[in-house]
């Protein structure tokens, strides 16, 4: 694998302070051959003000236009802010794009509370767009009965046979005195996103002692099945463990843990190839920090660190309090604040092609970066 090119969907260099941070990458190609990119913006990293910006290329993601829509941060009269956001292709030319959306009728509350460990009280939402997202209907909320503190954690997909799959967490709301209790989940649609089913459980420790945070998932080939790599972080032992992986479909009834791999890092965007080869763009925070793109040849079992290509070295300014052992989680959630890279995105961009994007920068200004990387040493 190599990189063909590489560039800035969103420089942040050019943008006022009030737009001077961009993060929580997303990238959705269309059958038109468009490409949507969707991120958050703000002054700070989860600002009570925090906005959702879409950019969109029609040369493959080699130039990148900012779209003037705006959306509605409003609901039911409380003000708030948005989180990720992420957009699929249901049908041909019908796009839902899906966020989280947070309180903040006290912006002087922060996203995590370090002393309950909670978050604000959130709200799922989705809108269409049938015009490549130049204009888009209200909201419509997307109900979780029973789970609290939810958030979204990657990319709606579209699995093989229709169903579409909109991937968050649970955890705990801000001022609720209970234990932690994290869960990854799915929320399907078999109508194109008109309706939505019951949560379906993908993974939770059932001692909820290891957290699977930050599922991205990917579909395979067979109706209803999917791969998702997590972000995992062992609260007991106080450290992150590899990334973890785990093959399963919406046919399972009961969640399965998923299985440790050789690859270190936090976040990890998986891709399955028409060669049956699956990729994994990852965010390592080591010292120094990468972001790398990882290859197994059966399945997700091995991933030789000889067929790994590095995409990005990054020189973290941030000044952290929290390393690689013996973790304090709620200083944790204050570095996450800081971060100044990371959130890889990855997309097919035709044949023996992939398209990548994560944010980069200082703690100050952080922009959105691109690049295409041919996953064959001789492609057309």
């Amino acid at each position: 694998m190599f990189i063909e090119a590489q560039g800035l969907i969103r420089d942040a260099t050019a943008k006022p302070d009030a737009e001077r941070i961009a993060f929580f990458t997303a990238l959705c190609p269309l059958a038109s051959g468009t490409i949507l990119c969707g991120v958050q913006v703000g002054r700070s990293k989860h600002a009570p003000s925090a906005a959702i910006c879409l950019c969109r290329s029609r040369d493959r993601g080699n130039t990148w236009q900012e779209l003037p829509v705006r959306f509605n941060n409003v609901l039911d009269g409380i003000p708030g802010s948005f989180a990720a956001v992420e957009l699929v292709e249901a049908e041909p030319g019908r796009l839902l794009l899906f966020t989280t959306w947070f309180d903040r009728s006290d912006p002087a509350r922060p996203l995590f509370d370090p002393v309950t460990e909670g978050l604000l009280r959130s709200r799922q939402l989705m809108t269409v767009s049938a015009d490549e997202g130049d204009s888009w209907a209200p909201w419509t909320l997307l109900n979780a009965p029973g789970l609290t503190g939810c958030a979204m954690t990657g990319p709606a997909i579209r699995l093989a046979g229709g169903a579409i799959a909109y991937a968050f967490e649970s955890f705990k709301e801000y001022d609720d005195p209970q234990p932690s209790r994290h869960g990854s989940w799915l929320l399907v649609s078999r109508d194109g996103g008109r309706s939505f089913g019951s949560p379906f459980l993908v993974a939770q420790d059932p001692q909820h002692k290891v957290y699977y945070w930050d599922q991205r998932l990917c579909p395979t080939p067979l109706a209803d099945e999917f791969i998702a790599l997590f972000w995992t972080h062992d609260r007991e032992l106080k450290r992150d463990r590899n990334v973890h992986f785990l093959r399963a479909s919406l046919g399972n009834t009961i969640a399965q843990l998923p299985q440790e791999t050789s690859i270190p890092g936090q976040i990890a965007a998986p891709l399955l190839l028409d060669d049956g080869s699956l990729l994994a763009f990852v965010v390592d925070r080591g010292r120094p920090g990468t972001m790398k793109l990882w290859r197994s040849h059966d399945g997700g079992l091995t991933w030789p660190e000889q067929d790994c290509l590095v995409v990005h070295v990054h020189d973290e300014r941030a000044a952290l309090s929290q390393g690689k052992e013996n973790i304090d989680y709620a200083q944790l959630w204050e570095d996450m604040g800081k971060w100044s890279f990371g959130h890889p995105a990855i997309r097919p961009l035709g044949p023996g092609r992939v398209l990548l994007a994560f944010y980069a920068g200082t703690p100050d200004r952080m922009s959105i970066h691109w690049a295409r990387v041919a996953t064959k040493y001789s492609v057309p």
